[in-house]
């Protein structure tokens, strides 16, 4: 930690109450011991906590969060820890803890004939779709930090990830919420229905708050029917709006079944290959751009093999697509995700994300938006390297800029503002958002105060006064 907060008798005495509470094993204290809870996924930020507290029940979290408002603690909650805008680690000077829920890591039930699943914040999302596919069910959000990312984060960033062209975003799976709330009052809507018209759908309001608002400790999730068939491909098509049509072709010809429509340029492939072991070429020659395509279905009796094969045929005649390859195993679809995939760990050790945007465009203006915003970019630096890919199939490109070879850092320093105000405005004239799926955290705060209402700004405002007047849960995020 690189100072400490100022600590007085009743923070002292708060502390104490929660290791109480918690146990032994029930926190972390020494500085070496939670600072992989304290420091950002990509190792440029590193906040300070007095502890972090690591309860094993809902009734333990709302003791700690009863005695941490007591002692005027701040609360910042975390899952996996996996977020790309600072939303789960400290970043205020305030003495704070981090509520780590990694230890509420159970499916409590799992109702294949109701399709639905209730779990704990600390699920491994990787886990809960093993759990599904044990019942011959889905669990439809497929992300690439799956393998670590958490319910709690995830719903707390309204996560989106591969499959969100089929089912939707996180929010779209939720039926109901157990929500610990700032004075520690548990609030219980863990349903299961369908339909429950019974006033405000107060679990909406904790999806995308980031934690601002209370700490999710479980959540009940639809399921769907598990699939029987499923087929993927890796298609090579000269530009953007080759894969725009190829969109509204796949959708047509497979009667809506595309479960995954990821778009991927020559750069993110390579940078996939070069840093990413195992990683290789899934063609015999490079492609400007890649889409990675998979069908699937849940009727034992639908030959999805023939509507691909088709829509390849047909993209082919039409000039849309200039090669592919289709998965003949299971081993095989793996390794034609992975490029897309590690994208994320591919970025870290090819030395940095540079200028990075988490952006989203209206579906039907992705292929123009890439084809402007790429040209008017390269205009205003020349040589700039492109990494821009992603959820082509609900208009979430994850877009970047590093800087030319040839320019030194305190040059690209400076250039850097306008180019954020360039793409700004890009985004705003396409009538897109600046932040798709991962959030606000601490860092978005002044782009989200830039870019929104005044009126939604003050009904955010006016409901984070209401719901935590103190201002301890998770300070220093979302809002300014």
């Amino acid at each position: 930690m690189t100072r400490e907060p100022f600590v007085t008798p009743d923070i002292t005495a708060a502390i104490a109450s929660i290791k109480t509470i918690l146990g032994p094993s029930g926190y972390f204290e020494d500085p070496a011991d939670t600072e992989k809870y304290r420091r950002d996924w990509r190792g440029n930020a590193e906040g300070e906590a007095l502890l972090v507290a690591r309860p094993a029940s809902t009734e333990e979290v709302s003791q700690v969060v009863k005695a941490a408002g007591e002692g005027g603690i701040a609360i910042v909650p975390q899952g996996g820890n996996t977020g790309l805008v600072m939303g789960s680690i400290p970043t205020e000077t305030r003495p704070t803890i981090v509520l780590s829920l990694e230890r509420m890591n159970r499916v409590r039930k799992l109702d294949a004939g109701n399709f639905s699943m209730i779990a704990e914040a600390g699920c491994v999302i990787q886990n809960m779709q093993a759990e599904a596919r044990d019942a011959d069910r889905l669990f439809p959000l497929s992300l690439a930090s799956e393998g670590s990312s958490t319910v709690g984060g995830t719903l707390s960033t309204n996560a989106g990830g591969n499959q969100t062209i089929r089912f939707g975003n996180a929010r779209e799976q939720v039926l109901g919420l157990e929500v610990v709330l700032a004075d520690g009052t548990v609030l219980d809507d863990l349903n299961t229905l369908r339909k429950n018209n019974t006033g405000y759908d107060l679990k909406q309001m904790f999806i995308g708050a980031e934690g601002t608002l209370g700490i999710i400790t479980a959540a009940a999730f639809r399921l769907m029917p598990g699939p029987k068939a499923m087929e993927t491909a890796v298609l090579a098509l000269p530009s953007p709006t080759a894969a725009q049509g190829l969109l509204a072709m796949a959708r047509e010809i497979s009667g809506d079944q595309v479960l995954a429509f990821e778009i991927m340029p020559r750069e993110s492939m390579q940078m996939a290959i070069d840093h990413i072991e195992g990683v290789v070429d899934p063609l015999s020659e490079p492609s400007p751009w890649y889409v990675l395509l998979e069908l699937s279905t849940a009727s034992p009796v639908e030959n999805l093999r023939d509507k691909l094969e088709a829509l390849f045929e047909k993209a082919m005649e039409e000039g849309l697509v200039t090669d592919g390859v289709i998965a003949e195993s299971m081993q095989q679809r793996l390794q034609l995700w992975r490029p897309r995939e590690e994208q994320a760990e591919a970025g870290r050790r090819s030395g940095g994300f540079g200028l990075t945007f988490d952006l989203s465009i209206p579906v039907g203006q992705v292929a123009e938006f890439l084809e402007y915003s790429r040209a008017r970019m390269a205009e205003e630096v020349p040589g700039l390297r492109f990494n821009t890919m992603g959820h082509m199939g609900d208009g979430n490109i994850h877009y970047s800029m590093k800087k030319p070879l040839d320019m030194d850092e305190a040059a690209w320093e400076q250039r850097k503002a306008g180019m954020r105000d360039s793409m700004m405005e890009m985004i705003q004239d396409f009538g897109g958002s600046f932040s798709a799926e991962h959030g606000i955290g601490a860092e978005k705060r002044e782009t989200l105060a830039d870019f929104t209402s005044a009126t939604r700004l003050n009904l955010m405002r006016a409901i984070k006064t209401a719901i935590d007047p103190k201002g301890t849960m998770n300070p220093g995020k979302v809002l300014l």
